[in-house]
């Protein structure tokens, strides 16, 4: 077992993460910026090293930093928990050559799985269903990628081969904008990710954002944990997510999990990982894979009882999954609610000071935050303080229990975005389940244009 962990992240993850290490006898390391100097998890640790000043690019994402804490601290290993560096595949080649280990995967699945023309290329070939696409990288001949939209058919999306998060991607639904909108995204592209690779896939119009969670220990050995449906998106974000996914039965939630366990040891793939997809009329599409713990892990805990991130750690102290697939076994339904700092009408940022905070409790709920009475909320870093997590007997029990617990939530002295929960809570759309990924925008744009006409 690994004796001591540097966390090289913030936030409720961090203290998501020292838990699990104290829950396994391993002595941790918080790094923080000179701001963070106050968070739980930073007083908890057993150590805490300063790597910097308040913006990222000055300490979270200072790979010599963090790898100097660990070294000066005799860490084992690094956990980069979600955001951040968790993804780079620099960073986790810099760790494992400074001598420590990389809690996820090597560095070459994470370069393999960031390239999301090559991601796909190596998906289709173990067999995992992809979305139609122009198969590789576009070029610079107008008339190829004329002629590969035509056989896709419209609309198309380009998207950028090194992006991620919503960004990099244009939806193009004629012809005539076709070379425009790739040279464009092209441009941004290497702006934003220093590559200008592109690739066109056919856009789907109403899907459902369904993600299939595996764990693999990089010995031949791999399990899925069912699938969760993380729809209710803002601008890409997602804002609630769930487990299991509305209406995906038994069979199709196997037939998919083999696919994407085959695949994951195809790959030689280590640690926890996720498979999204978009799902639409019965069938799923590809589109990447997260290298890392999910935001939203907690919702397959509470319907598996498997700690995720107990998982992480014993892969990377060298053991093999002790959890077979026969082991899974999906209990009930929880939901996740993002609790933001920001304006639930604008979606305005919302630092400051909270004056007063009470986290909800009862029967299957369970609140994962750093934030505490007092404790000020930094304009550094994204604006995410907390996540409500729900669990039921079934999925009109966890909505219950999640009005519930939203009305008891108490943030005072900054805007959240708990109002905005409250009102997906009671939407019918919601309550039926099964929603596009497009459904939450409507519904906002719908009341946005309802207030300015009332006004």
């Amino acid at each position: 077992m690994l004796e001591k962990v540097v966390i090289a992240n913030r936030g409720e993850i961090a203290l998501r993460i020292l838990r699990a290490c104290h829950t396994l006898g391993i002595r941790t390391v918080a790094v923080h910026s000179t701001v963070d100097r106050n968070l739980k998890h930073v007083a908890m640790a057993d150590e805490s090293v300063c790597i910097g000043p308040p913006p990222s690019g000055q300490s979270y994402l200072d790979m010599p930093a963090i790898i100097a804490a660990a070294e000066v601290t005799d860490a084992q290993a690094i956990h980069p928990g979600y955001g951040f560096l968790s993804e780079n595949a620099d960073f986790a080649e810099r760790v494992e050559q400074s001598g420590f280990i990389f809690i996820g995967p090597r560095a070459e699945t994470i370069r393999l799985m960031g390239d999301k023309v090559e991601a796909i290329r190596a998906m289709k070939e173990a067999g995992v269903p992809c979305v139609p696409g122009s198969g590789g990288p576009l070029d610079d001949d107008p008339a190829t990628n004329v002629k590969i939209a035509r056989e896709i058919g419209y609309p198309v999306i380009v998207k950028a081969a090194g992006g991620g998060g919503g960004r990099g991607m244009r939806v193009v639904h004629t012809e005539a904008a076709l070379v425009n909108a790739i040279a464009t995204t092209k441009q941004e592209a290497k702006a934003a990710f220093g590559n200008d690779m592109v690739y066109m896939e056919k856009f789907l119009e109403n899907p459902r954002h369904v993600e299939i969670q595996v764990l693999a220990d990089g010995q031949g050995n791999a399990i899925h944990l069912g699938e969760r449906d993380c729809s209710m998106q803002r601008r890409h974000q997602k804002v609630v997510e769930e487990a299991p996914a509305p209406g995906i039965t038994p069979e199709a939630r196997a037939a998919i999990g083999k696919v994407c366990v085959d695949a994951c040891i195809r790959i030689g793939y280590r640690g926890a990982g996720t498979f999204e997809f978009l799902y639409e009329d019965g069938r799923f599409y590809f589109i990447e894979m997260n290298t890392r713990i999910q935001v939203e892990h907690p919702v397959t805990e509470m319907v598996t009882g498997i700690d995720l991130v107990r998982e992480q750690l014993m892969i990377a102290s060298g053991h093999t999954l002790s959890i077979r697939q026969e082991d899974v076994v999906l209990t009930g339904h929880a939901i996740e609610c993002r609790i933001n700092a920001e304006d639930p009408d604008t979606f305005m940022p919302s630092p400051g000071t909270i004056r007063h905070f009470h986290a909800p409790g009862g029967p299957g709920v369970r609140v994962d935050t750093h934030v505490y009475e007092g404790y000020a909320v930094p304009p550094n870093y994204d604006s995410m303080i907390g996540k409500l997590i729900v669990h039921g007997a079934d999925r009109e029990q966890a909505i219950c229990r999640m009005r519930v617990a939203l009305s008891e939530m108490v943030v005072d002295g900054i805007r959240t975005n708990i109002p905005l929960q409250q009102r997906i809570m009671r939407d019918q759309g919601f309550h039926g389940g099964g929603q596009n990924i497009h459904y939450l925008e409507k519904r906002l744009a719908e009341r946005k244009n309802k207030t300015l006409a009332i006004g």
